[in-house]
């Protein structure tokens, strides 16, 4: 006999969000510098919000392409800004 399960919507969000990520890491792996995130990747892979992500656009923090009313971002410019905001630690 076959089971039926359901799932809620945020289940089945949080399942896509994750499946999208190890598609972006199994991409990365294979060494694919031109990968290009869309603006829900860019946000789940930072930690921020619309809001922020739209600021730093506004602000260039982040170069950026719009086709339409999709906003990508290249991965190297992820990392680019990641290293400039790097900070080491400094033993003494």
């Amino acid at each position: 006999m076959d089971k039926n399960y359901f799932l809620t919507e945020n289940a089945y969000q949080e399942i896509i969000g994750k499946l999208n990520n190890i598609e972006l890491q199994l991409k990365m792996s294979q060494g694919i510098e031109d990968v290009f995130l869309d603006n829900q990747q860019f946000i789940q892979m930072m930690n921020i919000s619309k809001r922020t992500a739209q600021t730093w656009r506004d602000q260039n923090i982040i170069p950026f392409s719009m086709v339409g009313n999709k906003i990508y971002y290249q991965m190297k410019d992820v990392r680019t800004l990641l290293a400039k905001n790097y900070h080491s630690v400094i033993n003494f």
